[in-house]
């Protein structure tokens, strides 16, 4: 059901959609708060299916996503939506076009052609869609499901590492530490080979804290971001990782690559 407040991204495709659904999942775990709706519209193949959809889009004001392959088809939907001044994002012809460029050649143009089946993918599909639902400490329900669990205290990156992880085949879920707040039950009952514990230098995180509340327009002093409520955080942090036995990953000054890599060498996943 999608209440009147929500906002809602229609996601367009001539195969099964799913290539613009991991994407756009991936990029709605950065807006958490906000009423977001999906709507999937897979199969669409002639004019008349687009006119409906379009025509919902824009009694709603909601931003159409579409993977269609096939150029003329996907050329319509851009110039409906224009006419229509709704927002549209193409996730497929710039790519085409760009490796048609590289390659030397044309594309099939054959819907679903980019999914044949196969496990890898889908095993992929699945990890996207866990770690988005098991971000930030939710469904910890399901925590022992996850190959693998992040650790660690407020912007250690977890969120963006489980992301990571995602696209390469891992079911993640990451656990929050607040000062304070004990965590979730659920996290102690999973075995300690699939958790890595995140730190990070205590200057740095500093850093990344006072950014983050310049950016929210928050300019008065806050404890979230004081130097010595830091090191008191990343102390009871490294105590309760050695406590655990659980690895542990040092973020400060790395690429998400080099860190998601050695939390893979830690937990003995690769």
């Amino acid at each position: 059901m999608i209440a009147d407040s929500d906002q809602i991204i229609y996601l367009l495709s001539d195969a099964t959609g799913e290539t613009a659904e991991k994407m756009v999942l991936a990029a709605l775990s950065q807006f958490r708060g906000h009423r977001v709706k999906l709507k999937q519209i897979s199969n669409v193949r002639n004019k008349n299916q687009v006119y409906e959809v379009l025509d919902e889009a824009l009694k709603n004001q909601g931003l159409v996503v579409y993977t269609i392959v096939n150029r003329s088809l996907a050329a319509m939907v851009h110039d409906e939506c224009d006419s229509l001044g709704l927002p549209c994002i193409d996730l497929l012809t710039p790519l085409l076009l760009a490796m048609a460029r590289f390659i030397g050649h044309s594309p099939q143009e054959t819907p679903g052609l980019l999914h044949s089946v196969d496990e890898e993918y889908f095993r992929r599909i699945e990890a996207i869609e866990f770690t988005v639902k098991h971000d930030d400490g939710q469904e910890v329900r399901r925590l022992h499901q996850a190959d693998i669990v992040l650790v660690g205290v407020s912007r250690t990156s977890k969120t963006p590492l489980s992301i990571y992880l995602a696209h390469r085949g891992w079911r993640v879920a990451n656990i929050p530490l607040v000062q304070g707040i004990a965590p979730p039950d659920e996290l102690f009952e999973v075995p300690r080979e699939r958790i890595a514990g995140l730190v990070i230098d205590p200057e740095r995180l500093m850093e990344l804290r006072s950014s983050r509340l310049k950016n929210l327009g928050q300019t008065t002093r806050s404890a979230y971001a004081d130097y010595e409520r830091i090191s008191d955080e990343l102390r009871e942090a490294k105590k309760l990782f050695r406590k655990q036995g659980w690895a542990h990953v040092n973020v400060t000054g790395k690429a998400l690559e080099e860190t998601a890599n050695e939390v893979l060498i830690k937990l003995n996943l690769k």
